[in-house]
């Protein structure tokens, strides 16, 4: 039979890193609506804070990493145990994935406010990114009461996230074909767009890192990706 002691320390151990998780979660919630909100307002000021602010959620990986090696190392965990500790580093390097990407959003942010406004691409984004901001929500909440049927259909809503990216990039390539002098502008929101679609794929991985760390595995049915640009590249192979 276990030491008790030593089950309290464990237990201790990965409830202050999976502390340390909602945080880094809240934070990268945060980046993705300022970002979002920083290009629909076109305020270059909020968009430097959210770059400012991407060195928090790095630190908050680190910390994740360190004290989950010191876990395995110290205290060896086995079985469900082990899968805990397992998933909270893979949950933490997707956060820091999506934080990178807003932290990107921000950068291009900068660019886009010298440029004339592209009408109705910072609202058509902004329902993208709230909808990944959402999936973000519920998979953490996933993720908080072990619940496959939330991850499930976090899962599955990554679709819809690939098929507003899509409908983008055609609205993108017909301003540009309009108007030569949207082509720079649209570029950079394409490039926007793409890091939100992004964005939703590695929530979506959080999503499965729920599924294994209750099922004991990973989601076995691949996910259709919707990319009209993937889709070109081999058409021209």
């Amino acid at each position: 039979m276990p030491d008790q002691h030593i089950v309290r320390s464990f237990d201790k151990d990965l409830e202050a890193i999976q502390a340390k998780i909602m945080k880094m979660g809240g934070l990268v919630e945060s980046a993705i609506h300022e970002s979002v909100k920083s290009l629909k307002k076109r305020d270059d000021e909020l968009a430097e804070r959210v770059r400012e602010a991407d060195h928090l959620i790095d630190k908050l990986e680190e910390e994740i990493n360190y004290d989950a090696a010191q876990v395995l190392a110290l205290r060896q965990p086995i079985a469900s145990d082990l899968r805990v500790v397992l998933s909270v580093m893979k949950i933490s390097g997707n956060l820091e994935r999506v934080g990178d990407y807003a932290k990107n959003l921000a950068k291009r942010t900068t660019l886009l406010v010298q440029m004339p406004a592209i009408d109705g691409a910072s609202g058509a984004i902004k329902r993208m990114a709230r909808e990944v901001e959402r999936m973000l929500k519920d998979a953490l909440d996933a993720y908080v009461h072990q619940d496959v049927a939330l991850a499930e259909d976090v899962r599955a809503r990554d679709h819809e996230v690939d098929q507003m990216y899509n409908a983008l990039f055609r609205e993108f390539l017909t301003f540009m074909m309009e108007d030569p002098r949207n082509i720079t502008a649209c570029m950079h929101l394409h490039f926007i767009a793409k890091n939100i679609e992004r964005m939703g794929d590695h929530v979506t991985s959080i999503a499965e890192q729920v599924i294994y760390l209750v099922t004991g595995d990973m989601p076995g049915n691949e996910r259709t990706k919707l990319d009209y640009i993937a889709e070109a590249h081999e058409a021209g192979d």
